[in-house]
């Protein structure tokens, strides 16, 4: 929080709304991974940098920003992209303009994977998450969490 900002007490229905949001969340995403180690595929991680690459261009993103655009920790960017690369998911490549970087890029094979996590996934969200809420309450949440995200995005505060 910046100097400027006051900080406001949370109202019963915002203090509700946070603790349903956070435990859903840590629930569904449980037992999606559940899922996902049961059927022999990588994991929400694993599918998060996958994803992440493959919506780039040309498939390709520098080491340094992967775990921000990931949105996971950059503690363990290191050994997961390891492990995608001893898998053939991902190679590493020099960046061409700064021979210090490093690329990360996305290949046929990780793809594939990307595919066969998606399939579990996608199952997951649906009985675990989707079953539960109406069409309505969907664009709801979206329409909510967007403008949250939005705000974020776009602010510097709390990077």
């Amino acid at each position: 929080m910046s100097s400027g900002e006051e900080q406001r007490a949370l109202t019963p229905a915002e203090r509700k709304a946070w603790r349903a949001l956070y435990e859903a969340h840590g629930l569904v995403t449980r037992r999606i991974e559940n899922d996902l180690h049961a059927a022999g595929v990588g994991s929400l991680s694993d599918y998060a940098v996958l994803y992440v690459l493959y919506e780039a261009p040309e498939k390709r993103v520098r080491l340094a920003e992967l775990a921000d655009a990931a949105m996971l920790s950059r503690s363990g960017m290191t050994r997961l992209v390891d492990r995608l690369e001893a898998g053939g998911y991902l190679k590493r490549e020099p960046y061409p303009d700064d021979k210090r970087g490093t690329l990360a890029v996305l290949t046929d094979a990780g793809v594939e994977e990307l595919r066969r996590i998606w399939a579990i996934y996608s199952a997951g969200i649906a009985r675990h998450f989707a079953t539960q809420i109406s069409e309505t309450e969907a664009e709801t949440i979206t329409g909510a969490f967007r403008r949250v995200v939005g705000a974020l995005a776009h602010s510097s505060a709390g990077a």
